[in-house]
């Protein structure tokens, strides 16, 4: 049986793990297949080609991201799998993104510090490493290391979470708008973890929108909603992803590779 995992980030953007180490890592578990999809960016993936690693024989890397769109009371993500990484199109908008993603940073910081809660820009920027998707995670990062929460997930449960008392909107596209990028980016659009927008209404729309894919096994689906989502991907002829979205946070689930894997994988309809 194959083992993947089609939903892993990096140091790229929220991971603690660099891109060489999520590969050593998943070669020493045993996995198969794997997708880095890191928010927002492909820089991972495009340290891995430099290195030469992109092609690996050991395991196969299918390129991916995750982008997050743009709707005011849901958060909904959207998986590209197969995308092409030097597209200077998904490059172009990539950019942009990025570039407000740093300036939500410091528009987060005056949130914060009315709240009184006291954080430096440049302590959030190296704990952020050599990401350029820098996000809320490090800034809750840096929170914790204030002393002002034990944990990363109290900072989002408190502050940090959709339209939260802290909670600062980016530069998002649509989701129709990340369809069709991934579209002309040569790839495959997948619905991310379905059963966390919270509304299947929104799903529906989103299926109706033309996306080609349901991440249907993640670690924050229980078995009704694996089977409701494998039944809608059945009924909409919809291909069936699953990942561990891991992030290598010891408080967050999975706390490794390999312990949450999925038989299925995409490659038959990529090949």
């Amino acid at each position: 049986m194959m083992k993947t995992d089609l939903h892993i980030h990096t140091t790229a953007s929220d991971g603690r793990l660099t891109p060489l180490e999520i590969l050593n890592h998943a070669i020493e578990v045993g996995l198969n297949h794997i997708s880095i999809t890191d928010h927002d960016t492909v820089d991972g993936l495009l340290e891995l080609h430099e290195l030469g690693y992109l092609a690996n024989k050991k395991i196969t890397i299918i390129t991916g991201i995750e982008f997050s769109t743009d709707l005011p009371l849901n958060e909904v993500h959207i998986l590209g799998y197969n995308i092409d990484i030097f597209s200077c199109e998904l490059q172009k908008q990539l950019d942009l993104i990025i570039r407000d993603r740093w300036d939500r940073v410091n528009r987060t910081i005056e949130k914060l510090t009315e709240l009184g809660y006291a954080v430096e820009f440049d302590r959030i920027v190296e704990l952020a490493g050599n990401t350029t998707s820098i996000g809320r995670p490090h800034i809750a990062r840096a929170l914790v290391e204030k002393g002002y929460f034990p944990t990363v997930t109290e900072v989002f449960n408190t502050l940090l979470y959709k339209n939260g008392p802290a909670y600062v909107p980016h530069y998002k596209l649509s989701y129709t708008s990340v369809i069709k990028l991934i579209e002309q980016s040569g790839g495959i659009s997948v619905l991310a973890h379905p059963g966390l927008v919270e509304d299947d209404t929104i799903v529906d729309d989103i299926i109706n929108s033309g996306i080609n894919g349901i991440e249907v096994y993640h670690p924050r689906h229980n078995s009704t909603q694996i089977e409701k989502y494998l039944e809608l991907a059945k009924r909409n002829n919809l291909i069936v992803t699953g990942g561990s979205d891991f992030h290598g946070i010891p408080s967050r689930f999975p706390h490794k590779l390999g312990v949450f894997t999925s038989s299925t994988n995409i490659l038959d309809y990529i090949e």
